[in-house]
């Protein structure tokens, strides 16, 4: 009687495990970065820490010039000393808009007295901790060029054009693997 050995049969090669660690490695990567930026940069309107002033005017000359970007971020407590944004309190001339300088004295809950650094006079509103934004944290010289540079429909149109093309160019090279593999098999 002879004794028979089962011998498996591979078709096909196993596949390797690193594309899938890689690609779940890119995918956590990615997600840490969009965390991270969430985190840091979230609008205080979608409740977030973070608001952004666009610098318009000398009164915070030299530090702040017109055309930058200033990351504020809303802060427990404020300090005589510390440059914070804020909005002019309601029924006050100019209420709602965002003023940008540093606190002099007073309290959050008296009411904050602020004055630009290139200014000799401190302002007229007097803004509590309800009013402030938050307090400069991040500041990017001459943002406005880009942001002005983003706004273009020639840029959007080129941006939209280049998302379109290298998705259709991604998708068909995809495709082509996939039947390369089968063709393999």
């Amino acid at each position: 009687m002879r004794n028979s050995v089962a011998i498996p049969s591979y078709d096909a090669a196993p596949r390797p495990r690193l594309p899938h660690a890689k690609a779940i490695g890119l995918i956590a990567a990615q997600l840490a970065f969009v965390a991270a930026l969430l985190w840091f940069c979230l609008p205080q309107s979608f409740g977030g820490r973070a608001g952004w002033v666009l610098v318009s005017g000398t009164s915070m000359l030299p530090r702040l010039h017109t055309g930058d970007l200033v990351l504020v971020e809303h802060q427990p407590s404020y300090h005589v000393g510390e440059v914070i944004a804020y909005r002019v309190p309601k029924g006050q001339v100019g209420a709602g808009h965002v003023v940008i300088h540093r606190i002099i004295g007073g309290s959050g809950s008296t009411g904050w007295r602020m004055k630009g650094d290139n200014r000799t006079a401190p302002d007229l509103w007097y803004p509590t901790n309800r009013d402030v934004l938050g307090a400069k944290l991040l500041r990017i010289r001459d943002a406005w060029l880009v942001l002005r540079f983003l706004h273009t429909p020639l840029f959007l149109g080129l941006l939209a054009g280049f998302g379109v093309f290298f998705w259709i160019a991604l998708a068909g090279a995809e495709e082509s693997d996939r039947e390369a593999a089968e063709e393999t098999r």
